[in-house]
C-alpha cells in the first residue's frame, strides 16, 4: 500500500483550540437565537391561519415613522428593512473576522468552504431555473433557495440533540458566512431598480465619517447609533436595499487584536449587538414575514407551480448536492483526504441542513415578487416547506450518525490531567505527560495502599477463631 504523500491534508480535520473556542461560543448564541426564530416563525403561522388572521394583516401592515424622511413604512417593512440591517451589521463583522483571522484568512483552507457555498448556491438557482424553464414559470425567483439560515439549522440541532464535531459546525457557520455575502451581493446587484444617487452619495458619506472616526479610535455608542441610523436612512432612500448599509458598517470594524487588547472593537461589538440581532431582530422578522395562511390546496401548489415547486427543491435537493459536490471536488482536486473521523454521509447530513433556507430566503422572495403578492405568499409557503423537509431530511441523517458524534465529541471534550484544556490539545507537549504521569502515579500508590488493607482484612478474616 503506497505511503501518503507529505503534503497530503485533510478535510474538515481538528480545529486549533482558539478556532473551536470562538466557534462554540457563536453557536451557542446563534442556536438561542434559532430557538427564538423557530417559536417565531411557529407564532406567525398560528396567528395568520386562525380567526385572528385579520389582526394579523393589520398589525403588519401598520405604518409609523416619518413620511417627510420617507420613512413611513409598515411594521413588517420596518421589520425586513430595518431589523435585518442589525443581522446583516453582525454578518459583516463575522465575514471581516473571517477574512483576517478565521479560515478565509488562508487561501488553501478558504478554499473548501468557499467552493461549497458557491456550488451552494449555484446548484440552487440552477434547480429553480431548470423547473421554472420546463413548466414555463416565472425566473424571477432563481435567488431564493440559495440561503441557508444558520440560526435555524442551528435550531433543528438543538432540538434533534446532535453532539455535531466542531469541525462540520466550523464548517457550516463558515459556509453560511459565505453564504451572506453571496445574499449581500444578490441583493445589491440583482434587486436595486432606481437609484437616487443624492441620497446614495449621503450615504457614502456617512459611511466615510464612520469609518473615520473607527480609525481614530473615537469610542462611545452615542456618538454610532445615531450616524448609523443616518446612513441607514439615507442608504434606504437611495433605492440600494438598507441592510447593505448594516454589512458595510460590519465590514468597516477591526477585527484583529492589538497589543494588550484581549478583543478586538469587532469582537466586543458583535458580542454587544448579536443578542439583539439573534434575540429579537431576526425573530420579529420571522413574526411579520412567516405568517402566511397554509391550507390543504396552498400545500398543494407549493408542489404544483413552478415557482414555488422550484424553490423546494432548490433547497431540498439543490443545497444538498452543491455543497456535497463542492466539497467532494475540492478534496478530488487538491488531493486532500477526509477526516479520520467522519465519512462522506456526514458531509451530504450538514449538506442537506443547509437546506434549511428561512430569513435570507424570505427576504429574497419578497424582493423579487413585490409586484404580486398572491405569488409572494405562496413563495413563502415553499420556503416554509422547504426548510421543513430538509429539517427533517437532515435530522434522519444526522442522527443515523450520533452515537459515532458523541464518541466523537467526548473525546474532543476529555480532561484527564483537569487544566481546563483538551487532552487532545496537549499530547504533543511534554508536561501533558508528565502531569498524567504523576496522576497514574498517586492512583498506583493508592491501590497497592488498598491492596494491603484489603490483603490484611481477608488474612484476618481466615484464621480459625
Amino acid at each position: 500500500m503506497a505511503a501518503p504523500s507529505k503534503n497530503s491534508r485533510k478535510v474538515l480535520g481538528r480545529l486549533s483550540l482558539p478556532e473551536r473556542t470562538f466557534v462554540a461560543d457563536t453557536l451557542r448564541a446563534e442556536t438561542v437565537g434559532g430557538v427564538l426564530l423557530l417559536v417565531a416563525a411557529i407564532a406567525a403561522l398560528i396567528w395568520a391561519n386562525t380567526p385572528l388572521s385579520g389582526s394579523y394583516e393589520s398589525v403588519s401592515d401598520f405604518h409609523i415613522g416619518p413620511a417627510a424622511l420617507g420613512l413611513n413604512l409598515s411594521l413588517e417593512h420596518w421589520a425586513a428593512d430595518g431589523l435585518l440591517a442589525v443581522f446583516f451589521f453582525v454578518a459583516g463583522i463575522e465575514l471581516k473576522r473571517e477574512l483576517v483571522a478565521g479560515d478565509l484568512r488562508d487561501p488553501k483552507a478558504a478554499m473548501l468552504p468557499v467552493a461549497a457555498a458557491l456550488c451552494g448556491m449555484a446548484v440552487p438557482a440552477l434547480v429553480y431555473l431548470l423547473v421554472n424553464i420546463t413548466g414555463g414559470g416565472s425566473l424571477d425567483g432563481w435567488a431564493v433557495p440559495t440561503a441557508t439560515d444558520i440560526a435555524f439549522a442551528l435550531a433543528v440541532l438543538a432540538v434533534i440533540g446532535t453532539s455535531l464535531p466542531s469541525s462540520l459546525r466550523a464548517f457550516l457557520l463558515t459556509l453560511a458566512v459565505v453564504d451572506d455575502l453571496g445574499a449581500i451581493l444578490i441583493i445589491a446587484i440583482f434587486f436595486t431598480d432606481d437609484i437616487n444617487f443624492a441620497a446614495l452619495a449621503g450615504a457614502v458619506v456617512g459611511l466615510a465619517v464612520f469609518w473615520l472616526l473607527l480609525r481614530k479610535g473615537v469610542r462611545g455608542w452615542y456618538i454610532y447609533v445615531p450616524l448609523a441610523l443616518v446612513v441607514w436612512g439615507l442608504m434606504y432612500n437611495s433605492g440600494i436595499h438598507a441592510t447593505i448599509a448594516g454589512v458595510a458598517m460590519g465590514l468597516m470594524l477591526r477585527c484583529t487584536r492589538r497589543d494588550g487588547e484581549e478583543h478586538s472593537p469587532g469582537e466586543r461589538i458583535e458580542h454587544l449587538v448579536r443578542p439583539f440581532s439573534a434575540g429579537l431582530a431576526v425573530p420579529l422578522f420571522a413574526l411579520f414575514s412567516a405568517g402566511v395562511a397554509v391550507s390543504g390546496s396552498a400545500l398543494t401548489d407549493v408542489f404544483t407551480k413552478p415557482e414555488t415547486l422550484g424553490v423546494v427543491l432548490g433547497l431540498v435537493v439543490g443545497k444538498a448536492v452543491g455543497i456535497f459536490g463542492g466539497t467532494w471536488l475540492t478534496a478530488r482536486f487538491t488531493r486532500a483526504s477526509l477526516s479520520d473521523e467522519l465519512a462522506w454521509p456526514d458531509v451530504f447530513a450538514v449538506a442537506s441542513l443547509a437546506g434549511i433556507g428561512f430569513t435570507v430566503s424570505l427576504l429574497i422572495g419578497e424582493l423579487a415578487f413585490t409586484d404580486n403578492p398572491l405569488l409572494t405568499d405562496e413563495i413563502k409557503a415553499s420556503v416554509l416547506m422547504g426548510s421543513l423537509i430538509a429539517a427533517v431530511l437532515s435530522s434522519v441523517l444526522l442522527k443515523i450518525r450520533n452515537a459515532k458524534y458523541r464518541a466523537v465529541c467526548a473525546e474532543e471534550e476529555r480532561d484527564d490531567d483537569l487544566d481546563g484544556i483538551p487532552d487532545i490539545y496537549e499530547e504533543d507537549k511534554p508536561e501533558y505527560h508528565l502531569r498524567m504521569a504523576e496522576i497514574y502515579e498517586r492512583k498506583a500508590a493508592e491501590h497497592r495502599r488498598l491492596a494491603e488493607v484489603t490483603g490484611g482484612a481477608s488474612e484476618g478474616s481466615s484464621r480459625p477463631a
